[in-house]
């Protein structure tokens, strides 16, 4: 049995993607360069003070020396991945039927792992607003 040998690739294939590389690099590039140049440089008193989550700052500190509860941030971590999980499963969903049988178990697999997460997030507290 012999095997058909495919040709090599010519370096003429990487050509679209040097470019999108070159076009995306150069479009960061002009944007950084370009922000400040184009933008509005009007500060006053009220742009130049910290702004955290919503609350006004005030003169007097917050419990344990003005910082945020950790709470915030782990909401927001959870909120990521949560909704990571769902940018993963709308593919699926999509092509649930061409997937056939592979396509199911793995995101079973999928679903199981985040489900132990969330179960470990939950037992340790983390859903808890304290």
């Amino acid at each position: 049995m012999v095997l058909a040998q495919s040709a090599p690739a010519s370096p003429a294939m990487y050509v679209p993607l040097v470019l999108l590389f070159v076009l995306a690099a150069g479009f960061a590039v002009l944007s950084v360069l370009l922000g400040p140049l184009v933008g509005p440089s009007r500060y006053n008193r009220a742009k130049l003070q910290a702004y955290e989550c919503g609350i006004e700052p005030s003169p007097q500190p917050l419990v344990g020396g003005g910082r945020m509860p950790v709470a915030y941030y782990i909401t927001a971590m959870l909120f990521i991945l949560f909704d990571i999980e769902m940018v993963f499963l709308y593919p699926f969903a999509v092509s649930a039927d061409a997937l056939g049988l592979f396509g199911l178990v793995e995101i079973v697999l999928f679903i199981a792992t985040v489900g132990f997460a969330y179960a470990y997030v939950w037992r340790r507290g983390g859903l808890d607003w304290n």
